[in-house]
């Protein structure tokens, strides 16, 4: 079974379909993934390579083969089977258990080459007409206003203050459940959102969404897993990959994304944003003076 890009959605099945195709050492390492799909996720190329006796060159390779773009699609894959059929403690123990392995000293490499291998997938699933489409909505709107879903709270309010430094007017959702409904019937016409929700609906997107189409809003969705369940509804979504392990935090690609949208925004409006940075500058100097110290 392949997604709608024509990518497998699983490594079982890539097997099943492309077994006769694979060499001998692209089979055990085929076999392998399917066998230990937990270790994929947490091993790097040469880690694979030596727990299967082949090369880190046989294992990209065989990813390929299997009708991934590489190891980063194909550990994406494995990942999101996993966070659906594994509980999150289940998770944390196999992530722990791989960091033992390597060396509280090599923790850092560990997690460097977690979140390169994640900004490399946001740069493969990167679709320009989706980011000028979401770019254009910014730029057209009254106002933007930013929600995040759980941590990413904390990205959609770093938007909201890039924006606010580039010129442009925007403010936080920064509530949920029954508190957000000031927020929603506050949504008017001539504003955009923007959503970040990486990987699970909610009733607060729901609910936000239901206002937006009913006023007619353009809506950016920044999202890993939710593409599918509310593409036909939004403007643009762009993709922010999700780490496949949990070594890096939710909230890395997704920020990567905002610092894209607003570079473009200011560079589209760079007078707004030039005149709006020199303000700050002007502000913080007097805010420095007015609390220094006295002699």
């Amino acid at each position: 079974m392949t997604s709608g890009t024509g990518t497998p959605s699983n490594v079982r099945d890539a097997l099943r379909d492309r077994e006769e195709t694979l060499t001998p050492a692209e089979l055990r390492v085929a076999r392998y993934m399917v066998a230990h799909p937990e270790e994929v996720v947490f091993r790097s190329a040469v880690q694979l390579a030596a727990v299967t006796e082949t090369s880190d060159a046989t294992v990209i390779r065989t990813a390929k083969v299997l009708g991934f773009s590489g190891l980063p699609e194909l550990k994406h894959a494995i990942g999101s089977q996993l966070m659906m059929t594994k509980p999150a403690a289940h998770r944390l123990a196999s992530k722990l258990s791989v960091v033992r392995e390597s060396g509280v000293e090599r923790i850092m490499d560990t997690v460097v080459r977690d979140a390169t291998e994640r900004l490399s997938e946001l740069q493969r699933v990167f679709i320009g007409n989706d980011f000028e489409r979401a770019v254009s909505a910014i730029e057209g709107a009254t106002r933007t206003v930013t929600f995040g879903v759980g941590l990413s709270a904390v990205t959609a309010r770093y938007l909201n203050t890039r924006l606010t430094r580039i010129g442009f007017t925007a403010n936080h959702a920064d509530a949920m459940g029954f508190a957000l409904a000031d927020h929603v019937v506050a949504l008017s016409e001539g504003e955009a959102l923007v959503i970040i929700a990486p990987g699970r609906p909610t009733v607060e997107v729901e609910a936000l969404m239901d206002q937006a189409e009913a006023l007619g809003l353009p809506v950016v969705l920044i999202t890993d897993g939710l593409a599918s369940h509310f593409g036909d509804r939004v403007t643009a979504v762009l993709r922010a990959p999700l780490s496949d392990s949990g070594l890096t935090g939710e909230i890395l690609t997704a920020t990567v994304v905002c610092d894209a949208l607003t570079l473009a925004l200011a560079t589209r409006h760079e007078q707004r944003a030039t005149r709006t940075a020199k303000e700050m500058t002007r502000v913080r100097k007097r805010l420095i003076r007015a609390v220094r110290p006295r002699r």
